[in-house]
């Protein structure tokens, strides 16, 4: 049913985000770094720095919004993609292909309502420790070269903001556009991400059904889930990372700003090269795996269809 299918998506999402969100922050830090900026050199090294300055919590700026919206997030995509499938099966027969493909990108379109604010919030609060502690780097050095006045220079303090008040401050300058910002480019991220992760996980699921009447357990749920959720992130990941620089409001010392998808792209390619649209795969990854394999076992498993069948025991 509609309502078990949604209860089960956003089970999965909370258990997932708690699991990897560091790993999502470090992805996000990576991403947005620029040439002749770059305070981190890798993912081990982008946490160890973030638990320095920030502390341990500082791993999970951003949480909250994920949380809170992560829900119907995995909800939509999970059923909508359910929907699609069942809709396009002809007479229960197995689906092609193509089939499948477009099922997969009805779903990845679906889900953009949902994650393009979230994206959007969440990327400002986890690049906020970053822009902070570059500009603090930068008053080191120029107090240091500063021969006249050493130690005038005024120390630098991050204000912190919430979720709240910058969808606030986006809602009054922008409106709802201001939300959705980076809709283009989390559509181009989303879009191929479903079209590739959703038949190929339905198909190395199949690999271990002894019966196609009968559900596969739930290690190859996980295990499907994983290798088809990491191979679509890699896959898409030149596209993740143009989104999460349009999505950036706030920008480091001399990083450079992007009018558009085509901008952001030109850019990216001439001053860091083809290498750059890589950035944060390995992260993504590793966020990607072991979140599309928590969500597919609670999915297959069906936690919400026990809980709703409890209700009416617990009524009566």
């Amino acid at each position: 049913s509609l309502p078990a299918k949604l209860i089960n998506g956003g089970i999965a999402g909370l258990i997932g985000v708690t699991c990897v969100f560091p790993i999502d922050l470090a992805k996000t830090r990576l991403q947005n770094q620029q040439n002749g900026q770059r305070l981190y050199t890798s993912m081990s090294d982008c946490l160890v720095k973030t638990i320095r300055s920030e502390g341990y919590f500082g791993m999970y700026r951003g949480a909250a919004v994920n949380l809170t919206l992560v829900t119907p997030e995995k909800a939509i995509k999970l059923a909508a993609n359910d929907f699609f499938r069942h809709h396009l099966s002809k007479d229960g027969k197995k689906l092609t292909l193509l089939r499948e493909m477009l099922a997969g990108c009805g779903a990845g379109t679906c889900q953009v309502i949902v994650t393009t604010p979230m994206e959007m919030l969440k990327i400002q609060l986890q690049d906020a420790g970053r822009i902070a502690a570059q500009k603090k780097l930068m008053a080191a050095q120029a107090q240091l070269s500063s021969s006249s006045a050493p130690g005038a220079a005024e120390p630098v303090v991050e204000r912190r903001t919430t979720a709240t008040q910058i969808t606030r401050e986006l809602l009054r300058s922008k409106g709802i556009a201001g939300l959705y910002k980076g809709l283009g480019a989390t559509l181009l991220r989303d879009v191929p991400f479903s079209i590739v992760y959703f038949p190929l996980f339905a198909n190395l699921n199949k690999l271990g059904q002894k019966d196609p009447n009968v559900k596969a357990p739930f290690y190859v749920s996980f295990l499907s889930g994983c290798v088809a959720g990491s191979t679509a992130a890699v896959a898409v990941n030149p596209c993740d990372v143009i989104k999460t620089r349009l999505q950036s409001l706030q920008r480091g010392v001399n990083e450079d700003t992007y009018s558009g998808i085509l901008d952001c792209t030109k850019k990216i390619w001439q001053k860091e090269g083809p290498a750059a649209f890589l950035k944060g795969a390995y992260c993504r990854a590793l966020v990607i795996a072991p979140l599309f394999g928590i969500a597919q076992v609670v999915y297959f498993i069906g936690i919400a269809e026990f809980l709703l069948d409890m209700l009416p025991k617990h009524r009566g």
